[in-house]
């Protein structure tokens, strides 16, 4: 029986044009993700510096993929334990700027390593990958050859193509720096044969887009800085006093507090039964430490039964990521709960008293995640 047809089959079988250029519309329609090889260096020293040259890439960086591979060079010496802070105290120092000079990221190995990575949603998410501990490449230091890899990323995007950095002009090309750290200072104790270190580091970026003039991704040269910045006074053993931070100013999208006991290592015995969270002399936040805890778990994953993420000893962050969800949602986010400051904004963490410390004093060191737009915050999801 005859049936009637709407296209032959020549037609059905007809091969498709094969492109990636769209029409006119958002950015990341017209763009596409892509990653590429930045330099790979081997054979670096413990107490060394690294400043490789960046190279230019056609389109804006997302972030900077680093992975660190130490390489035994022989059995260690001594009786050897590793840091608390390692392998995240690998660098004593990481500095990328802008081209201009302008610090994006700069801090202490442990802080932009590893709680950058864990707290700020641009690398791993609240389902553990945002502890590297918890990612296929990482491999535990060990105690008696020194070989190991951990991998983070140092990010640029906070919001999906926002904070991004025009790659393609290798005159103007952000700069990196590794301070790495002393051997000791990661393996407490040892004696002989340090490992070498081995820096990769890779790039997630947007290629620029394919046919379509003026297409740019959203407030270009808006940027997000990660800085580490002393806290003052030192804190006293059950002492009560209110810890300033240094002036800031910009869109604070999370604030993370260290604790530091006077040996230098990171404790919990500092904070006190309720910690205030005090903006220009107004209690923002007042809460128990448990509640603090409890927030931090739902909001980041941390401790959830899920994965094998806990907080770390000595910090608290409080996260202003969190306007669609009570998660942070990683790049998925609209701006509208940053806290806006200017540089006469004062902040202060009260301590009403500390607790008993065993090594007093403490010092308090804060990390904030500040959002330094062009022009006006760009807020809701301007992608879509």
């Amino acid at each position: 029986m005859a049936t009637g047809q709407n296209a032959t089959a020549q037609e059905a079988g007809r091969p498709q044009p094969q492109t990636t250029v769209e029409g006119t519309g958002p950015f990341i329609r017209n763009s596409q993700p892509g990653r590429a090889p930045i330099y790979n260096v081997t054979g670096g020293a413990f107490s060394g510096t690294l400043t490789q040259p960046l190279v230019a890439r056609p389109g804006y960086f997302r972030n900077f993929r680093v992975t660190h591979t130490l390489t035994t060079t022989g059995t260690l010496g001594g009786t050897v334990t590793l840091n608390a802070d390692a392998p995240y105290n690998l660098n004593s120092l990481i500095q990328l700027k802008d081209a201009f000079g302008t610090p994006l990221l700069v801090g202490d190995g442990y802080s932009i390593s590893n709680l950058v990575t864990l707290f700020g949603g641009s690398f791993g998410l609240n389902n553990g990958t945002n502890l590297a501990s918890n990612l296929p490449s990482y491999t535990a230091l060990s105690t008696t050859t020194g070989a190991g890899t951990f991998s983070y990323s140092l990010p640029l995007e906070f919001s999906k193509a926002y904070g991004v950095l025009s790659a393609a002009n290798a005159s103007l090309l952000p700069t990196l720096q590794f301070n790495y750290n002393s051997f000791t200072s990661v393996f407490t104790g040892a004696t002989s044969n340090a490992p070498t270190i081995g820096t990769q580091v890779d790039t997630d970026f947007y290629w620029l887009p394919e046919g379509t003039a003026g297409v740019e991704p959203p407030g270009l040269g808006t940027t997000r800085q990660w800085q580490v910045v002393q806290a003052n006074p030192p804190i006293s053993s059950g002492a009560s006093a209110r810890i300033q931070f240094p002036r800031l100013g910009g869109y604070l999208d999370t604030v993370i507090t260290i604790i530091r006991d006077s040996t230098g290592a990171r404790t919990d015995q500092a904070w006190p039964s309720r910690l205030q969270w005090y903006v220009d002399g107004v209690p923002l936040v007042d809460t128990t430490m448990p509640e603090l805890y409890d927030d931090m778990a739902i909001q980041y994953g941390l401790g959830s039964g899920l994965n094998n993420s806990a907080r770390p000893t000595g910090v608290v962050a409080f996260c202003r990521k969190t306007s669609l969800n009570q998660q942070s949602l990683g790049l998925l986010d609209t701006g509208e709960s940053f806290l806006s400051t200017n540089p006469a904004t004062l902040l202060e963490l009260n301590f009403a008293p500390a607790g008993t410390i065993s090594n007093s004093p403490a010092t308090a060191s804060v990390l904030v995640g500040q959002v330094v737009p062009t022009g006006a915050l760009i807020t809701g999801l301007p992608e879509l």
